[in-house]
């Protein structure tokens, strides 16, 4: 793939994946004149910044199931970026500061107690509207992305790559190590230092809503001592709307004994959450249900590159495994990252 090539619009860069790596990296090719398509498996966009919709006290709202919150660091570069990005959302009422602390509740019955740390952000409309929001920004021309599309398999010939035969400039896999390694030749994947043996931390969430609210205030807590909880967040609080809705993300190990049926670990964690907040027992809820996230967090990160690309093959990956810590914003800039290392090589 040599600098300075003319995309065919016909034949545009194919981004596989729309969380908000993939979305962040086919904006940065659009941003850059270069065309671009997405292909996701889901139908709606927001990856593991998804949530789903609830009928709570008040009226419908999206709860977040999947990231729980995202913070910005300081710097220059990307880092810098990504917080004009967020001041925009923040002016706009996409995003709200949500707090910095956390109570740290012992799942083994000792005294609760707090942990102050960075801001926490959150989005009064759910993290997926932000990702939304980069699909088609205000004054920017809306990204094309075609939902339903279950991938099965990226190539690599004297042509460039190709998504399940369909020929691309370059391709980008925005998704965890293991699902990348499944789709790619092996030969690219060892290149690209992805494998599908590198095990990812699952997790399940448990959201449930009540009548009214009856737990003592608190924003989110860290679960320590305990094997079926590691996280729980008040979602109105979240949110900010009051909402009497809790959003519990269980431990790796339970997690991975219920995947395969994940309403089976409902009745444990709401049996859990009254001693856990202080009460002899939680009210019966409304409503509870609960989703699984197969590869919810990595357990090795690629810490030395934003992003991975093959120049042999002229095929990319990013997302949150790519970089210190895996984080929303270790995504956006993932995927920014790679989105303008492509954009230089068609248009420099």
């Amino acid at each position: 793939m040599s600098g300075g090539r003319t995309v065919d619009p016909d034949r545009p860069v194919l981004v596989v994946g729309a969380g908000v790596s993939g979305v962040a990296c086919a904006r940065a090719l659009s941003e850059a004149g270069v065309p671009v398509r997405v292909v996701d498996r889901g139908r709606r966009s927001g990856g593991r910044m998804s949530g789903r919709r609830v009928e709570s006290t008040g009226g419908v709202r999206v709860v977040d199931l999947g990231a729980s919150y995202f913070t910005v660091s300081d710097g220059d570069g990307l880092h810098a970026d990504f917080a004009r990005l967020v001041a925009d959302w923040h002016e706009r009422g996409l995003a709200r500061p949500w707090t910095d602390t956390f109570a740290v509740l012992d799942g083994k019955g000792g005294e609760p107690g707090s942990s102050s740390g960075p801001v926490r952000w959150a989005s009064p409309t759910g993290l997926r509207s932000l990702v939304e929001d980069l699909l088609a920004p205000p004054g920017a021309e809306p990204l094309d992305v075609v939902q339903g599309i279950d991938v099965e398999g990226v190539s690599s010939g004297g042509d460039g790559p190709a998504v399940d035969g369909r020929r691309a400039p370059a391709v980008v896999l925005a998704m965890p190590d293991p699902q990348a390694a499944d789709l790619l030749p092996r030969m690219v994947a060892t290149r690209l230092d992805v494998s599908a043996r590198w095990n990812w931390r699952p997790c399940i969430s448990v959201y449930a809503g009540w009548e009214q609210r009856w737990w003592p205030d608190f924003h989110g807590a860290f679960v320590n001592d305990s094997d079926l909880l590691v996280f729980l967040a008040d979602d109105g609080s979240r949110r900010g709307d009051g909402a009497p809705v809790l959003v519990a993300h269980t431990a790796p190990d339970v997690s991975s004994e219920h995947l395969d049926a994940p309403a089976s670990i409902v009745a444990p964690v709401l049996a859990a959450l009254g001693p856990l907040l202080g009460v002899a027992s939680a009210p019966e809820p409304t409503w509870a249900r609960a989703h699984r996230w197969s590869l919810a967090n990595p357990l090795r990160q690629h810490e030395d590159a934003p992003f991975g690309f093959d120049e042999e093959s002229g095929i990319g990956v990013c997302g949150d495994a790519w970089g210190e810590r895996s984080k929303v914003q270790t995504a956006w800039e993932s995927g920014t990252a790679l989105g303008r290392h492509l954009a230089g090589r068609f248009t420099g």
